[in-house]
């Protein structure tokens, strides 16, 4: 995979602080962006691995996410619920220049399928169906 073509999807004042933001791929899914209390930007398949609550109406706390629907901790960092729950959501790689946030082109690309199976390693993975 390529690292070097990212795509530009909002600037970081558009991204709430302790929020988040929806940014939609072009298959139809949603990728959610997070910010924390110190800016740091996050990305994450805006589905729980849980029962596929959308995670960017969930609560922002440090570095994880509390789904609204289960209160399930997801972390930021790399999707992986907390225990003692189990399961993985896809994370995004992101990079912030200036006030602008870029996605990993290939990534926004990819089948959902494949980012499973590439950052889940296996584990219970929320689902974009």
């Amino acid at each position: 995979m390529s690292t070097s073509h990212w795509t530009p999807v909002c600037t970081q004042s558009e991204i709430p602080a302790l929020g988040a933001r929806r940014v939609r791929r072009p298959d139809g899914v949603d990728i959610a962006l997070f910010r924390t209390a110190s800016d740091r930007i996050y990305a994450l398949l805006d589905r729980c691995p849980h029962k596929g609550g959308p995670l960017s109406q969930g609560i922002v706390f440090g570095e994880s996410v509390a789904c609204p629907l289960h209160n399930w901790t997801i972390r930021l960092d790399d999707g992986r619920a907390q225990a003692p729950d189990e399961g993985c959501t896809p994370a995004f790689a992101v990079k912030v220049e200036g006030e602008r946030v870029y996605l990993r082109s290939d990534q926004l690309h990819a089948p959902i399928t494949e980012m499973h199976a590439a950052h889940c390693d296996g584990a219970a993975c929320a689902s974009a169906d």
